[in-house]
């Protein structure tokens, strides 16, 4: 199962249009025990990063992804859901 990770800030639909074209069997989620039952997930994103860590935060998802992760489930991130394993989405120019 992938798990979708609907935070509110990624075209969720086409990711699961396209992976279930595919034959995949997904799970569009917000809920972390969700992504910790998953064998691989995706994090879309569209947006501003602030305010998508803001929901990642508020809706106690950032666990889970990590721990997805250190478990070594394929992971990924799509545009701005990539962006959001960094500490900043600009750099000090």
């Amino acid at each position: 199962m992938i798990a979708i990770i609907d935070y509110g800030m990624g075209n969720i639909h086409s990711v699961n249009k396209a992976l279930q074209m595919f034959g995949a069997d997904t799970l569009i989620t917000n809920k972390a025990e969700d992504i910790a039952a998953c064998d691989k997930a995706v994090l879309p994103g569209v947006g501003a990063f602030d305010d998508a860590m803001g929901e990642l935060e508020k809706q106690k998802l950032i666990p889970a992804i990590k721990a997805l992760v250190k478990d070594k489930r394929p992971f990924l991130g799509i545009c701005l859901g990539m962006q959001l394993f960094f500490e900043t989405s600009e750099g000090p120019f």
